[in-house]
C-alpha cells in the first residue's frame, strides 16, 4: 500500500478515537484555543517522509512572510539545546497552527493517546487522570500508532526536513 494512503488511513483512525473521546466529554481540554502542548514540546518533533510531504503542502500554501518567520524559528531551534521546545509552526500571537490540516501524527494524537511506558503527555490531563476524573476514557494506543508510523519509513527531525527542503528548493521562495 502506498505510504500516503497508509498515512491517511492512520489519520482516519486517529480522528475516530479523538471524536469518540470528545463526544463523551464536551469540555475536553485539548481543542481550539489550547496551545500549551505546542509551547512545551519535549524535543524537536520527528516526522516520517509521508508526514513531511503532507506538511510541506501546508507550508507551501503559506505566505512568504509566514515561511520566513518559521525559517527564523527553525534556525533558532536547530542552534539550541534548550528544552522544552516551542513548535516553530505555532503562531505564538494567536495560538493557532497555520498547518493544522497537515499537522503530523504526534500533534493529532497528543492528549488522546497513551503510550505504555511513557503514559500521557499533557500534565493537565494527567492531573485529571490522577484525580480519577477520566477513569472511563478509552485512550488511543500510541504504541500501535508508532508501529504504523514505522511502516511509513524513517523519521527525521523537523529541522532536518526543513533545511533539506530549503537546500533542495522544495519550499516556495521567500525563505
Amino acid at each position: 500500500m502506498h505510504k500516503d494512503k497508509r498515512l491517511f488511513q492512520l489519520h482516519a483512525a486517529i480522528d475516530t478515537r479523538v471524536h469518540a473521546i470528545r463526544a463523551e466529554r464536551e469540555a475536553w481540554l485539548c481543542g481550539k484555543g489550547c496551545d500549551s502542548c505546542c509551547r512545551r514540546l519535549a524535543d524537536i518533533p520527528t516526522l516520517t517522509e509521508a508526514e513531511w510531504q503532507l506538511l510541506l503542502q501546508g507550508l507551501n500554501a503559506m505566505t512568504g512572510a509566514q515561511r520566513e518567520d518559521i525559517h527564523l524559528k527553525m534556525a533558532a531551534l536547530a542552534s539550541t539545546q534548550t528544552r522544552p521546545v516551542v513548535c516553530p509552526m505555532l503562531d505564538e500571537t494567536t495560538g493557532a497552527c497555520p498547518v493544522y490540516a497537515q499537522r503530523p501524527v504526534a500533534c493529532r494524537t497528543y492528549g488522546f493517546y497513551v503510550q505504555r511506558e511513557l503514559g500521557l503527555y499533557c500534565s493537565d490531563i494527567e492531573s485529571q487522570v490522577n484525580e480519577g476524573m477520566l477513569a472511563d476514557v478509552v485512550w488511543g494506543n500510541h504504541d500501535a500508532v508508532d508501529r504504523e508510523l514505522a511502516a511509513l519509513g524513517t523519521a527525521r527531525a523537523l529541522t532536518q526536513w526543513w533545511f533539506d527542503a530549503i537546500r533542495d528548493g522544495d519550499i516556495a521562495a521567500a525563505v
